[in-house]
């Protein structure tokens, strides 16, 4: 491997895993060098496909000095934990998202990434595709006017078996809405949410979630996350965000791009979603590791977005409108 070369470590070899091997392989001067997975017969087939490394141990992958970064792409109750073992042993951090289980423990990373001096970024997908960037810069330069409304929409059907391994569309989804919100518009003042539970009939937890936003300038935002259903229409809300602006308006679309093949857990492949995530491993491994760029969204963002995800939660559980700490 030449010395310049940024080797990458993977804790957890699920699902996302895949797109992350795909990002890491499209990235100059980055290698794959291994992977570690809780369960040895996935760890076992995730490396063969990858043709990586497999560790007996995270601590065997971390203490790896070919390794320089390491993902973290476990269940979400396991953040802390990994991002804390990798940073401690001085290695950079992508942790996906959701970051971590509160607040406290988002801070908690911040604060191992400070002493340690390495970056830890979180994967804040979304905002790393060209369309976002540009709604970006036509917000910040003033292009669209006066910002309105915002809506971010997700409507993709997750069969209840894949659904299981997520916390519910709040948490896994809207943790994607509120990060976007941050970066294209700001911060939200005051929401309203509500959920459903629609066509689960074993598991708990929500396939339908909407939530009504006031922004700190008055400016409203809508966000949707559903699992319950695919959107059919001649427009289909697959994932869709739209700005309005008194001057001008953006859109951003999933279904711009679509290959008719199966794509992880979803019927279609969807190529933004790779696309979203490729770009951000360059961004994390070519713009902050080699050039010392800040991520477009740091833990900072996810320390706010978090504290959406409890607002939600909680104007849910009190039924009334609910201030954003």
């Amino acid at each position: 491997m030449p010395d310049d070369t940024i080797g990458v470590g993977f804790i957890g070899a699920g699902d996302v895993s895949v797109l992350h091997a795909e990002a890491v392989r499209r990235c100059p001067g980055a290698k794959l060098v291994g992977l570690w997975n809780r369960t040895e017969q996935r760890a076992i087939q995730r490396a063969e496909q990858f043709g990586c490394k497999r560790y007996e141990t995270p601590e065997a992958l971390v203490n790896d000095p070919a390794i320089d970064a390491v993902f973290v792409l476990t269940n979400l109750e396991t953040h802390l934990k990994y991002t804390l073992l990798a940073l401690e042993a001085g290695k950079h951090v992508l942790v996906e998202k959701p970051v971590g289980c509160d607040v406290g423990e988002i801070e908690q990373m911040k604060a191992a990434a400070a002493r340690a001096g390495r970056v830890c970024m979180p994967g804040h997908n979304y905002i790393y595709e060209a369309g976002m960037e540009r709604t970006k810069q036509l917000v910040t330069e003033g292009e669209l006017g006066r910002i309105v409304s915002c809506y971010v929409l997700y409507n993709i059907h997750h069969p209840e078996e894949v659904a299981a391994r997520y916390p519910g569309v709040i948490r896994q989804i809207m943790t994607h809405h509120s990060y976007i919100l941050l970066y294209l518009v700001g911060r939200p003042k005051r929401l309203v949410a509500m959920k459903a539970t629609l066509h689960y009939e074993r598991i708990t937890q929500e396939d339908l979630a909407m939530v009504q936003l006031e922004m700190e300038d008055g400016s409203l935002a809508h966000f949707c996350a559903s699992f319950a259903a695919d959107d059919h229409t001649a427009d289909p809300w697959t994932v869709l965000v739209k700005v309005i602006g008194t001057a001008g308006g953006t859109r951003y679309s999933y279904r711009d791009w679509v290959e008719l093949k199966p794509g992880l857990v979803h019927s279609q492949t969807y190529t933004a979603y790779q696309g979203s995530i490729t770009n951000e491993v360059r961004h994390f491994i070519d713009g902050c590791l080699r050039r010392g760029l800040e991520p477009l969204s740091t833990l900072d963002d996810a320390i706010v977005a978090q504290k959406m995800i409890e607002a939600m939660e909680r104007s849910i559980e009190e039924g009334r409108i609910v201030e954003v700490g």
